[in-house]
């Protein structure tokens, strides 16, 4: 009995899935926020709780991240990750600076202490990398020059969560320096050992997965992705920085094989994950909080998108690629409930979860709207702001005019 209300349960919620993925067709719109708002509506305290298939959902949810960060990192080469995380290092420390400070001093604003500070601190810092993937393969935009800074800056903060979350989990426990220290010293090993294995023998592990059989290359790509990301997250590295290295390191037709392969249980994973998302947020906890929450959103998605601009400029993108770049890392996702999640298990302070579940679901919204229209409401501001001016009567020779430079990626995306 319990297995059939399961079965109807998951297939209600794929099929609906899949009628909202037309709709969001249709009105040419990401699909993203309309899985957070089902899951919203079916979840906790929703219309309908779907109890039977919770647990399948949350293991499909986990899934869909992994595959979500695997499928964005076998578009860029181990070379790509080095390089770019050489020269894009100054775009972390100004990323931190710029949204983990508000979370901060917000916390410290409302009385809540410096333990309290960090957490917030952190939630307001991550972007989703979920979400973004998602977003910039909806968008058809993994080809356009800002991309590169945009996987640059996601990769810089998983790589920090791997510092992060050994931190916080000490701090909410009260652990001493010399435990923290050691979860810390053992989640930079760990890191460390698979980034440095993506990178010298990512060619060695192409061969080793490498088959003609679509059926053989699917498994052995999905069961190792799932493993290296198992065991990263048991070792307090995230399970998403292990699925993208996993990525990193496939190369050649391994990697547009997988790509292949992949992309419909990526898009199927990846739909459950947003859902799950909204299973989980009770919608009666969100109007004592939504204020504060949504004054923190406002002014966190200024910051990511200045932080994204600054990062594009940096790189030499074009204008409006910058402006790509900066809305696209606007939302919140996975990493930000994960933190929050840890500091409500430990009981620091009770309004906390549902602040940030707020803020998440704020900005998970917000997020594909932001990706999409930051750069042609830019371009509308900068117009009405400096019209084009009359033309002289008399031009100017052809031979003395300089030439234009149109402002476009690689691609030819304006």
């Amino acid at each position: 009995m319990h297995s059939a209300v399961f079965l109807i349960e998951f297939g209600a919620i794929i099929l609906g899935l899949g009628l909202l993925g037309r709709v969001a067709g249709r009105l040419q719109f990401s699909p993203i926020p309309l899985y957070l708002l089902a899951g919203l509506a079916f979840g906790e305290g929703g219309l309908l709780p779907l109890p039977a298939s919770e647990e399948f959902v949350a293991i499909g949810a986990e899934i869909g991240v992994i595959l979500l960060l695997l499928m964005l990192g076998l578009e860029y080469t181990a070379s790509d990750l080095v390089s770019n995380l050489k020269t894009q290092y100054p775009a972390g420390l100004v990323d931190f600076t710029l949204n983990a400070v508000p979370g901060a001093l917000a916390a410290l604003l409302m009385g809540w202490g410096p333990v309290a500070a960090v957490v917030l601190a952190g939630v307001t810092w991550i972007s989703s990398s979920g979400v973004i993937a998602k977003v910039m393969g909806d968008l058809g935009r993994l080809g356009n020059r800002e991309t590169p800074v945009i996987l640059s800056v996601l990769v810089l903060e998983d790589l920090a969560m791997a510092v992060y979350l050994p931190i916080i989990t000490a701090l909410l426990a009260g652990v001493s320096l010399a435990a923290g220290s050691a979860t810390l010293a053992i989640a930079l090993a760990v890191a460390g050992a698979v980034l440095f294995v993506a990178v010298r023998y990512g060619r060695v592990i192409s061969r080793f997965v490498s088959s003609d059989d679509p059926e053989k290359l699917l498994l052995v790509v999905l069961g190792l992705t799932l493993l290296v990301a198992g065991v990263a997250q048991q070792l307090q590295v995230s399970a998403a920085v292990g699925a993208f290295l996993v990525g990193i390191a496939l190369s050649g037709e391994v990697a547009e094989g997988t790509h292949t392969l992949l992309s419909p249980l990526r898009d199927l994973f990846a739909a459950v994950f947003f859902v799950f998302f909204g299973l989980h947020t009770d919608p009666a906890s969100i109007p004592p909080v939504l204020l504060p929450a949504l004054a923190l959103a406002v002014v966190t998605a200024l910051t990511k998108i200045a932080t994204g601009y600054w990062a594009a400029k940096r790189a030499g993108v074009g204008v409006k690629g910058r402006w790509r770049a900066g809305g696209t890392l606007v939302a919140r996702g996975e990493f930000s409930i994960v933190i929050a999640g840890l500091a409500v298990s430990a009981g620091i302070e009770p309004a906390l979860g549902p602040l940030a579940t707020a803020y998440v679901l704020i900005l998970v919204v917000v997020g594909p709207l932001t990706a999409r229209y930051t750069e042609p409401v830019a371009t509308w501001i900068s117009k009405r702001r400096n019209p084009d001016e009359p033309r002289p009567a008399t031009m100017p020779s052809p031979a003395k005019q300089p030439a234009a430079v149109p402002d476009q990626d690689p691609a030819g995306r304006a």
